[in-house]
């Protein structure tokens, strides 16, 4: 194509990708407007379907239930309100808290210290952080420590938190 005086050309980023349009003014504004139409849809469909956490509305959630001193986290919830694997998953989502408001240095936690939190033998904190483990809500980490997964927490948030809360207020 040979550029005229008249002719326009745009370069366009979004993301990963990135094109060059070149062409009289009406040829480039119908160019843009397919490239983004096909574009735009498709990576704002793509965003909905990606599992964040949002850090305000988790903090929220959790009054009540998580707090933080000097000394670390704590449940505030009695013992015998919650199930071991709520228990597991609430000390799992303090450490994340704690770790992203940098109360705590890291958001792992060992399996030892989970078992101690637990009050329950090895063998069923073991048993109960592979349940967690198996249906994605933790992940252990390759020095054998566990985290809250981002699904755990959407999970989390949407059933346990409630359940937990429903509870308390009975």
């Amino acid at each position: 194509m040979k550029e005229e005086a008249n002719d326009v050309t745009v370069q366009i980023k979004y993301k990963d990708i990135q094109e060059n349009i070149s062409g009289n003014p009406e040829e480039v504004w119908l160019s843009i407007n397919k490239l983004l139409s096909e574009l735009i849809p498709t990576f704002e469909t793509a965003n909905k379907l990606m599992l964040r956490v949002d850090l305000h509305r988790l903090m929220k959630d959790c009054e009540g239930i998580i707090a933080f001193s000097k000394d670390g986290a704590s449940l505030l919830v009695p013992r015998a309100k919650l199930t071991d694997n709520e228990t597991l998953s609430l000390w799992l989502v303090a450490n994340y808290v704690g770790c992203q408001l940098g109360i705590l240095k890291d958001d792992t936690v060992s399996k030892d210290e989970l078992q101690t939190k637990l009050g329950k033998n090895a063998k069923i904190a073991g048993t109960r952080l592979g349940e967690l483990v198996k249906n994605g809500t933790a992940a252990r980490t390759p020095n054998e420590e566990y985290r809250i997964t981002t699904f755990g927490i959407t999970q989390i948030q949407k059933d346990t938190l409630p359940r937990i809360k429903a509870r308390i207020e009975a």
